[in-house]
């Protein structure tokens, strides 16, 4: 403490800019702007970069190229592979055992012996973050889990994400890990699929759950808030937690006429990943109102 306090009164001694310190005390790098875009807005998160789909020029990064976790981010792999497979989505799959998490012992809703369809799994998996969800469709996937692994990381290869790799279905592990550069791909590559499309901006589902007298049902609510901001225009979105990666957010959204992709990753405040998603779309609409004014 004595060491950081004399860094920050030496800092302020010579008029230097000290790095900015991320949830767990390390040093980021600077924010960075597209030049016609600065000043750039107050962005929080220690991973960031929003990339006009369009011109595929990065509008806003920092940290973009680092490997990190992604915790359920990786849902939307998981959700490409297995709709990949062509199951049938009125299949039923019942949630047993093997689908409960022992490694981080989240907790879920979905209870032993309830039984849902394909389609309804794969939902909350996606708009819920549902890991129970998730790990049921990994073990009814041809093969099983390994083979839903595998062919998650052929998946990576073939959509160009170069520093990815996956090791599990849901994200709870950490060595679940990518760059908020491959990361642009997956989320273009998932919106490429109406049902995730659908499932990812769901507000709300209700379902029923447990088994014989014990069921009743559940309202799962999407697990971004956005989703609920008539002011986004949200054509695929996915959270993610835990300890290792922070708070995350991907978004797919058309913000003042420009489609647009933001990936956050490692933010520690409870609400800092949609606070900054929220600066990034007002500073791209005061961006966009000057440009025409100026125009």
């Amino acid at each position: 403490m004595k060491k950081l306090f004399g860094l920050l009164i030496v800092g302020f001694a010579l008029g230097a800019a000290l790095p900015a310190l991320a949830g767990d005390g390390v040093a980021v790098a600077e924010l960075q702007a597209a030049p016609s875009l600065r000043p750039v807005p107050d962005v929080r998160s220690g991973t960031v970069l929003v990339v006009d789909r369009r011109t595929r020029q990065p509008l806003l990064y920092r940290n973009e190229g680092a490997v990190a976790p992604i915790a359920s981010i990786t849902k939307l792999m998981t959700a490409m592979v297995i709709l990949d497979a062509r199951q049938s989505m009125v299949g039923r799959i019942t949630i047993g055992k093997a689908d409960v998490d022992h490694y981080k012992v989240s907790h879920s809703r979905l209870t032993l012996g309830t039984t849902l369809s394909r389609a309804t799994l794969l939902r909350l998996a996606l708009m819920a973050s549902e890991n129970r969800a998730a790990a049921a469709l990994a073990r009814s996937y041809p093969g099983g889990r390994a083979a839903l692994v595998a062919a998650m990381n052929r998946k990576a290869a073939a959509l160009g994400m170069k520093h990815s790799r996956f090791v599990g279905p849901t994200g709870l592990k950490p060595e679940n890990t990518s760059t908020a550069e491959d990361l642009v791909r997956l989320v273009e590559a998932a919106a490429r699929y109406r049902t995730i499309r659908h499932a990812t901006t769901l507000r709300s589902i209700r379902v029923m759950v447990g088994k014989g007298r014990h069921r009743h049902a559940v309202t799962y609510r999407n697990t971004d808030l956005l989703v609920r901001n008539r002011q986004w225009h949200i054509v695929l979105s996915k959270t993610g937690y835990i300890s290792e990666a922070g708070r995350c957010l991907v978004v797919q959204a058309s913000i003042a006429g420009r489609e647009t992709v933001i990936v956050l990753l490692d933010s520690w405040g409870r609400l800092t990943r949609v606070g900054d998603a929220n600066r990034i779309r007002k500073w791209l609409e005061t961006r966009a109102r000057r440009h025409r004014r100026d125009g």
